[in-house]
């Protein structure tokens, strides 16, 4: 009997163990011949036989069925251990991560003018008719407000449309002279190739005692800019509206793909506008009590950048996620 119980401890793996379960519990294993043998035993020692190999039986398969289980884990740990894997370890193929086009183009946007000695601003997105419009010269049923398109709530609160509202905050809060940039996320409701519901801004603000600040001023700054971002383009200005600043332009560079020659992108101009600029209106100033100042202000819309620098030509393709497109980034 004792061998039994051996054979079932000797096993070292699971194959094993199974031809020891035929041998002893099979239909022609050893507790079959036992039982089998019952028919040649007195009547008077059947019972005490049986009852014995029942509890052979019984304490043979509970044996089995502990070292099942002993064997089953110790080749489930040797398994693991054979195919683990050492994440601190570097791997070849390994992809490394990169910022998105978007924001890479606005951390050169704000290095650029950090290096200037502009301080970097923030406020919020939620805004108020008087910060986003009023103080901004643009009084209610002004008609630029017909393109801001904006996200209104039912307490009269809206999505800031641009990134102006920071500057009056600023200036609310700050005494002159003020050198600041406001980058951030603003909304409009437009989308299409060129235009998304939410997109970037950076707007700058200078502002200065009266006769420390000119156009000539703003024009050295973006000029300069505009050749850090774009490398050797033309820069040129040309008279234009906003109603927070008067005189008013927009700055063109001379078009990165066809240098100028006149292409599709550029709508065979030679040109691409950029960004707008302008001297601070002093309607501005007067909505936050500023005398004996002057100023000027400029804003550039994030991802327009993002796409002439990347030659991407649906600016919804910034926001859609498709590994394809982002992966070139890298």
């Amino acid at each position: 009997m004792k061998e039994w119980y051996e054979k079932i401890r000797s096993a070292n793996s699971v194959e094993d163990l199974e031809n020891i379960r035929i041998s002893i519990f099979g239909k022609k294993g050893i507790l079959a011949e036992q039982f089998e043998k019952m028919k040649a035993v007195p009547n008077e020692e059947k019972a005490s036989f049986a009852k014995e190999l029942n509890t052979h039986k019984g304490e043979l398969t509970s044996l089995f069925n502990e070292q099942k289980i002993i064997i089953q884990t110790k080749e489930l740990q040797e398994a693991m251990k054979a195919e683990a894997i050492d994440v601190s370890l570097f791997s070849t193929t390994s992809r490394k991560g990169a910022l998105h086009p978007v924001m890479e183009t606005m951390d050169r946007i704000v290095e650029y003018f950090s290096s200037m000695n502009f301080s970097v601003e923030t406020g919020p997105m939620v805004e108020d008719d008087f910060h986003n419009f009023e103080a901004l010269n643009l009084p209610k049923y002004h008609p630029a407000r017909d393109m801001q398109d904006t996200f209104y709530f039912k307490d009269e609160m809206l999505l800031r449309t641009h990134t102006s509202p920071v500057q009056i905050r600023t200036m609310l809060h700050t005494k002159p002279p003020i050198r600041m940039i406001a980058p951030g996320a603003v909304f409009r409701r437009d989308y299409d190739l060129t235009h998304t519901p939410m997109f970037h801004q950076v707007e700058g603000l200078l502002v200065d005692e009266t006769g420390k600040v000119s156009f000539a001023n703003l024009k050295y700054i973006l000029e300069d800019f505009l050749k850090y971002m774009f490398g050797d383009v033309e820069v040129r200005f040309r008279p234009s509206f906003f109603p927070f600043t008067e005189p008013s332009a927009e700055a063109d560079i001379s078009c990165i793909f066809c240098k100028g020659e006149g292409c599709r992108v550029c709508s065979h101009t030679g040109w691409l506008e950029v960004l707008g600029c302008g001297i601070v209106d002093p309607n501005v100033f007067k909505a936050v009590d500023y005398e004996d100042v002057s100023g000027y202000a400029f804003g550039l819309g994030v991802e327009r950048f993002a796409m002439l620098i990347h030659h991407i030509g649906d600016l919804r393709s910034l926001f859609e996620g498709d590994v394809r497109l982002l992966e070139q980034f890298q």
